[in-house]
């Protein structure tokens, strides 16, 4: 996913809000060496980018930000909403670095709904949990973590322990934490 930002200065809060009716949404970019970068991402660009991007999965895009024609990668480690108008207001994008690996969250998928025992007893799907922490290089990093419900019965549930993980990712949820209960 590609997005065009460009660095500014540290401005005061009613240039901040000037900024966001031109259409502009005030960023940071969080670095390794501490040397953070203030930037501003065009807000269609930025929605743009949202839309195609599948509903839970935005944790784990990487962005191609180009920084006055500089390229760097980078994921959205937070979007901050307006109260009342739900307009995005502020973003924070930490940068990815090849050799230094990144704690981030990993949407989970149910998959086998319609087939699953429980389900058609009169249970229906609880999800306890929507993602799981993880920590890995981001060359490694999971789209997604898949889990077949389809032979659960009414009160079984799926935990961490039953997902399959990559020995390239370390999950950083206790083995024993829920993830899905087929409720009554």
């Amino acid at each position: 996913m590609k997005l065009t930002v460009f660095e500014r200065a540290q401005i005061s809060k009613g240039q901040l809000n000037k900024m966001r009716h031109e259409e502009k949404i005030p960023a940071v970019l969080y670095v390794k060496d501490g040397d953070n970068k203030v930037i501003t991402v065009d807000k269609r660009e930025f929605e743009a980018a949202l839309r195609s991007i599948t509903k839970g999965f935005l944790s784990t895009t990487i962005f191609d930000l180009n920084i006055d024609g500089k390229p760097v990668k980078a994921i959205v480690k937070d979007v901050q909403y307006h109260k009342t108008t739900y307009n995005i207001i502020h973003l924070d994008f930490q940068q990815l670095y090849e050799d230094t690996p990144v704690n981030i969250n990993i949407p989970l998928e149910f998959t086998g709904v319609s087939q699953c025992v429980g389900i058609k007893l009169g249970g229906f799907l609880r999800p306890v949990k929507r993602n799981v922490r993880v920590n890995c290089l981001p060359k490694n990093i999971p789209k997604k973590f898949s889990l077949d419900v389809s032979r659960l019965a009414v009160k079984q549930t799926k935990r961490v322990s039953d997902l399959e993980v990559s020995s390239d990712v370390n999950v950083l949820v206790k083995p024993d934490n829920v993830l899905v209960v087929i409720a009554k």
